[in-house]
Order: C-alpha cells, then sequence, then structure tokens
C-alpha cells in the first residue's frame, strides 16, 4: 500500500483516513472463487487526445514518501542462517552481450516533469515500435529505434480522462504496463485508493500504437485494498496479483486474479475472478509469458512466493464461462539452497550520509518471466537475499516443477538488490539491479549468463549508468524494475531501473537501456494470429476469421495456409492463399456436419519455417434458435379480481432460418394481452418480437403459472415461470 508522507520525516499523511482503521484478519476460502464484475468500462480517445485534455495536475503536497505496507514476512526470525550453497564462487568472464541505447527515464531534469514523491516504482515495456515506460504518477512514450520522446511526460490517470470516477480524478500509481505479445496490445494499469470503494485501473490498447485508443476498465475491491499489483500476460487471462489489506489495516494475504482478456481485448464487458489467500503466504507473482510460443492450450497460469528455503508454485486454471470450474491449486513446494530474506527497511548503505536504502527482501522482484522453448518450458524468478542476489530458473512447472539451476551473485562486497530477469529465445539469461555500497553511489548494472556457462553462475556484471549522488532522505527506494524482452526479434533485452545522480532528497532519477547477448540468433521468421479466435457455424452455413502473418525480423515471405482439426463435415478455405500479410478462413458446415466444439490449427508454412494458431470452431443445429429473456415473471401483491399492467417477455430468433411459432400457452391466473399486436405465428431469422402477460388472481395468496412457447427450435417448448400474489 502506498501511504502518502511529507518532507518532514515526523508528519505522515494518509491517503485516506480509513486507510488508519486497524481490524482483525478476515478468513477466506483459498479455493473459493471470488467474482468482481467491472464497475465501467469504455472505449477511449486516442491517448494523444486524452493527454490534452488532462489540465496541469499541479503537486497536491510537496515532494512525499509512498509508504509500502508490510506483510509480516519481512522477519528475519523463522529463518536459520545457514551456508548458502547456491553462493556463486567462480568469477566468469565479462557479460556477452553489448549494451545498446542507453538513455534517461523519467527523474530528476526530466523537461515537463517535477519528482512528485519516492520510490519511483520503476517500470517499463517495449512493443512494436514503442518503449513506455511508468514510475510512479507519470508515464511516458519512446520510439524504440531512437529512444527519443513520443509523448509524455504524462499524468497516469489521464489513460482515464474522460472516464469519470477515481480511475479519473485520482493518480495514486503503483503501475505496471505490459504489452501483450499476442494481440500486440498495451497494457496499463495503476490503482486508484484516495478511498473505499478501491479500483483497480486497467486500459488496454486498441492497436500496438500506445499513443492510439484503449479500452478502459476500473474493478472494485470494496474495502479490500489491492496493494503492490503485479500483472502478467497469458494466452487464456490477464492475471494480477495483490497484497490485500482489509481497509488498509491488517494484511488479509495475497490474491491471486485473473482478468477477462479476451473481453478487454473486444472491449467488452468483463469480470476479475480471484482466489483470496490467507496472511501465511507472501507477495505472489503471476508468470508472464515471453516469446511467441505460447503455452498448451488451456496450460494454467503460475504463481509464485517464497517461503522458509522453498518457493511456493501454484496453478491457476480459469474458466469465464462458468467461473465455479475455476480452481486455484497449490501450492506445490520447491525445495531451494538455504538462504535468509534480506532486510525490508533501511538497509543499504550510501556515500556521505547515514541514510540507508529500502531493499524490500521480504518479497520476489517482478517479473515471473515464463518462455516456452523447444523441448521444456521454464519459469525465472529473482530476490534478494543476505548473501547476495539469488535467482533460479524452475522448469516443468505444469508437471513436476523442479529447480534446474538457481544462484546467488555477490562478487564483491557491494549490495545488488531490486533485480529482474528474463530469458531470450536462445536461453540467455539477463538480471538488472541497483548497485550501491557505502563507496559506490546507487547504480545500475546488468549481468547474465548463457547457456554453456556453468549452471547456477553469472557472468561478470557491466555497468549501464554510473550513481552520482547519494539519497539522503528518504530511505524508499524502487520497489520493482522491470526486464522485458523486445517482441521484434526476441533477443533484444530492454531494463528500466532507479539510480542516483545528484546527491539530495527527492532527487532520483532513471535509465532505460537495451542489449542483446551476440549468440542469440535473429533469423526472419514469423507467427499467426486469428481474430476472432473462436467461430461459430451452423449446419449448412458458414463463418469466417482473419489469420494474420506477423512478420519477426525482417520476414517477407509468402506463408501458404492450410486447416487440420476440422470436424466432419466441415471444410476450410483461405483466401488469398498464400498471403503475405493476412488472409480471411471461411469455415463451411454441410448440412450433416458433426455438432459440438473443436479446436482446429491453422499452420502456415514457408520453406523450412512454420507457425501455428489455434482457432475454436463450435457447430450448431440449422435452423431458428431461439432465445427467451426473461425466463421468469413475477407481480406483487394484486386484488383478487383486478387485472394488473402487463410485463414483457422478448422472443429472439438468433439463428439462421425462420422460427414457426406454433403456439403461446399460459396458464395459472394469468392471461396473454393484445394477442393481435404481438408475437405471431413466424419471426424471421436476426428479429425479436414481443409477448405481454398481466396477472388477475383469482384467489388469495401465492399464485403460479407458466408460459410455453411451441415452435419448431430444437428445444421447444420454451417456459416462462410465472408468480404473483392475490389480495
Amino acid at each position: 500500500m502506498k501511504r502518502v508522507v511529507s518532507q518532514a520525516k515526523t508528519a505522515v499523511l494518509c491517503l485516506a483516513a480509513t486507510l488508519l482503521i486497524v481490524v482483525p484478519t478476515l478468513s477466506f476460502a483459498q479455493n473459493s472463487v471470488q467474482i468482481y464484475r467491472e464497475s465501467k468500462h469504455d472505449s477511449s480517445l486516442p491517448l494523444r487526445e486524452l493527454i490534452r485534455m488532462t489540465p496541469e495536475q499541479a503537486l497536491p503536497f510537496s515532494p512525499r514518501i509512498l509508504d509500502i505496507l508490510p506483510t509480516g514476512h519481512d522477519a528475519l526470525t523463522a529463518y536459520t542462517q545457514a551456508p548458502d550453497e547456491a553462493l556463486q564462487s567462480q568469477t566468469l568472464g565479462p557479460v556477452a552481450a553489448t549494451l545498446g541505447l542507453n538513455f534517461e527515464g523519467l527523474g530528476l531534469g526530466t523537461a515537463g516533469f517535477g519528482i512528485c514523491c519516492a520510490p519511483p516504482d520503476t517500470n517499463g515495456a517495449v512493443g512494436a515500435t514503442q518503449y513506455v515506460q511508468w514510475v510512479n504518477l507519470s508515464f511516458a512514450v519512446y520510439d524504440k529505434t531512437t529512444g527519443a520522446l513520443v509523448a509524455g511526460p504524462t499524468a497516469g490517470n489521464a489513460l482515464w480522462a474522460g472516464f469519470g470516477g477515481s480511475c479519473q480524478n485520482d493518480n495514486n500509481g503503483d503501475p505496471i504496463v505490459q504489452y501483450d505479445k499476442i494481440a500486440n496490445r498495451w497494457i496499463l494499469t495503476q490503482f486508484a485508493i484516495n478511498a473505499a470503494p478501491y479500483m483497480q485501473c486497467v486500459a488496454v490498447s486498441k492497436t500496438s500504437d500506445a499513443t492510439g485508443a484503449y479500452n478502459r476498465y476500473s474493478f472494485s475491491f470494496g474495502q479490500q485494498f489491492n496493494d503492490y499489483p503485479k500483472l502478467g500476460v497469458w494466452p487464456d487471462a490477464y492475471y494480477m496479483s495483490f497484497n490485500n489489506f482489509f481497509n488498509g489495516g491488517s494484511f488479509t494475504g495475497p490474491n491471486a486474479c485473473a482478468m477477462d482478456r479476451n473481453a478487454m481485448l473486444a472491449g467488452s464487458a468483463a469480470t476479475i475472478q480471484c482466489f483470496q489467500q490467507n496472511s501465511s503466504f507472501s507477495t505472489l507473482l503471476p508468470s508472464d509469458m515471453d516469446g511467441t510460443t505460447q503455452p498448451a492450450a488451456g496450460e494454467p497460469g503460475f504463481f509464485v512466493d517464497f517461503g522458509t528455503n522453498r518457493l511456493n508454485l501454484w496453478k491457476f486454471h480459469v474458466d469465464f464461462v462458468t467461473p465455479t470450474n475455476s480452481t486455484f491449486t497449490g501450492p506445490t513446494a520447491i525445495t531451494v539452497s538455504s538462504f535468509t530474506p534480506g532486510c525490508n527497511r533501511s538497509c543499504v548503505a550510501q556515500p556521505g550520509t547515514t541514510n540507508r536504502l529500502d531493499m524490500l527482501g521480504d518479497r520476489m522482484m517482478y517479473r515471473l518471466s515464463y518462455r516456452k522453448f523447444a523441448d521444456h518450458e521454464a519459469l525465472f524468478a529473482s530476490h534478494t537475499i543476505t548473501t547476495g542476489y539469488r535467482w533460479y530458473e524452475l522448469r516443468d512447472p505444469n508437471g513436476s516443477p523442479t529447480v534446474f539451476q538457481q544462484g546467488t551473485f555477490a562478487p564483491d562486497t557491494s549490495t545488488r538488490w531490486m533485480g529482474s530477469v528474463a530469458s531470450d529465445q536462445n536461453g540467455n539469461i539477463a538480471v538488472g539491479y541497483t548497485l550501491g555500497s557505502s563507496t559506490i553511489f546507487p547504480s545500475v548494472f546488468f549481468t547474465g549468463r548463457v547457456p554453456s556457462d556453468p549452471a547456477g553462475s553469472l557472468e561478470t556484471e557491466q555497468m549501464i549508468v554510473n550513481g552520482t549522488g547519494s539519497q539522503t532522505n528518504p530511505t524508499r527506494w524502487g520497489d520493482y524494475s522491470a526486464m522485458v524482452i523486445d517482441p521484434a526479434d526476441d533477443c533484444t533485452f530492454w531494463y528500466t531501473q532507479e539510480y542516483s545522480n545528484t546527491t539530495g532528497q527527492f532527487a532520483w532519477s532513471t535509465r532505460i537501456a537495451n542489449f542483446k547477448f551476440s549468440g542469440c540468433a535473429s533469423t526472419p521468421s514469423f507467427t499467426l494470429s486469428a481474430s476472432p479466435s473462436s467461430v461459430t457455424v451452423a449446419q449448412g452455413g458458414n463463418g469466417t476469421s482473419s489469420i494474420t502473418v506477423n512478420p519477426l525480423n525482417g520476414f517477407s515471405g509468402s506463408v501458404t495456409l492450410s486447416a487440420t482439426g476440422l470436424p466432419s463435415g466441415v471444410t476450410a478455405g483461405f483466401s488469398p492463399n498464400p498471403t503475405t500479410s493476412s488472409s480471411t478462413l471461411t469455415l463451411t458446415a454441410t448440412g450433416s456436419a458433426t455438432l459440438g466444439t473443436s479446436s482446429v490449427t491453422i499452420k502456415g508454412t514457408s520453406g523450412s519455417l512454420s507457425a501455428t494458431t489455434p482457432v475454436s470452431l463450435t457447430v450448431t443445429g440449422s435452423g431458428p434458435t431461439v432465445t427467451v429473456t426473461p425466463t421468469s415473471l413475477k407481480w406483487g401483491k394484486i386484488l383478487v379480481g383486478t387485472l394488473s399492467g402487463a410485463k414483457s417477455i422478448t422472443l429472439t430468433n438468433t439463428g439462421s432460418s425462420t422460427l414457426n411459432i406454433n403456439s403461446v400457452v399460459v396458464t395459472g391466473d394469468f392471461l396473454r394481452k393484445n394477442v393481435h399486436l404481438t408475437c405471431g405465428s413466424t419471426l424471421a431469422a436476426g428479429t425479436s418480437c414481443v409477448i405481454k402477460i398481466q396477472f388477475k388472481p383469482t384467489q388469495l395468496g401465492p399464485r403460479t403459472g407458466d408460459v410455453a412457447i411451441n415452435d419448431n427450435a430444437p428445444d421447444s417448448p420454451q417456459h416462462v415461470s410465472l408468480a404473483g400474489t392475490g389480495k
């Protein structure tokens, strides 16, 4: 949680009075899904216009501390100090990666940017052509080729200009920016927590241009304060984790959640499903997919935290159609080399000051990077411990999860903290972090390894930017940073982190840099995507989907498309085929095509290259399909013998042929009004009609009845239950 503290050491200002309330920890069933419907969603104007709509926002306070609520896992008493068997003892050669762009992010001295607070919560992501950095209350868009500023610095809540409510009015930070590599969309999110009900504000771009339009959402968690949100992109959902505090007081426990990705990409109504864990667990991280190879269809998202000499792994299977089918299983305890977590507050020494910086050793560091290789899948995680910076590669997370390799990096006595880890398509691993000591100003470094290096070892680190000052007050630092992979080549790492350029209070700077390992392949290739990815076809009809070729690394060849997994009686055609960009897939079902849902695999080939994408196909029966709303009607108390006002039943033919209505039978103390003005004997495909029902009780007390609609639809008759009370 971000609590606001003024520059004076003794003055504490809260974002809302309710955040001071201390209440007993609540108990939740760990395996019971909680469903939160959106508070609101809309479609925005382009961001470049929203920025112009957002007035200049004066800082409501002098520079202030954004504090973080403790989860109780910063206590070291539960850990027994033991030799760190993962501590790297050998020194390898210089990291085999070459720095590319290396430029200043938002911070002290940035034109149009004022430091509001500490820490900056430095975060960023790279897309098709842009890099977006978000540092607590402001974000900026950069050209990823040159590093030139494209848009910003901009207040975070500018994304919700015109949206209304706390997402528009509050600018509270704890931001995450992500790039959905599957859909080529941006996801930007921050919380709104000035007062309950607490909100998570989420914006999903409509294109790969971060300055374009967005589908915007707000989700309310009521009295549960959704602190320290972290986001992971997965094919079936946007998974999120929170540290929940009831009314900003007692730690309820970490919350594992899944947002309806498909709905949010489409800009339609969405829900978020959550499994609240108890307070014995610490901060969770959701798996975040790197690369273009997706996990197997239906593979769950993963969540990880750490415990005493172990990592805890959960699996989240989400079902947005039938939420009761959603499951959150675990944790599976994965034993790791003994460690004691790094301290939490006032830990890291600096030159020329007694002020020490926070480390946040009580939690895993963002991100939990996932990658699927040709012969295995892996998760990469890291955190600070007392003996150095600890990192892990876990394999087979959906089967028998094991520690493939782990290491503690501490080549000297300097402190390395607030790191982030990821892997490229060749299995090269990169780790970035802040480095500092009593003789070294807080600086930004990175290291890494190639697959041929000894297991658990990292190469000699390289500096990204040298710090030249100390932070004399406050102690708050970072909270997280971000190591991400460029989706264009799946080789270039991008890293953003905080450092000190000038000695002083609230004088932080940030850096953005990219680098690439010399051995990473960058041969031309491509991926396929389908929109929509789910097609419904009636017997005797057809449906379409657009198959898009997404080129990587300069690919420009033609791709030949084919389909497998088609049910009996269904054929697939592509136009054009082959294609260099996109093709329309037409699925045609005969009158006797096999009914049901199946997974069709679309494959593209170009020479020795190939790629696939799944399309879900549902074949329905021929003829009309009926939808009746509502399925029940209820009247209050009506005088016996008195005719009530009418209530309406809407009958819709969602099928592909005419619906023949044979009869509408009404039973009980109910009757049909204006028979000749409502539904007749036929209803054309795609149209609706209305049946009006009135209540005329013949006796005192509860009365029931029924409307039976007899037609030529497969589920005939359709029923609507009726109820009322005579008085």
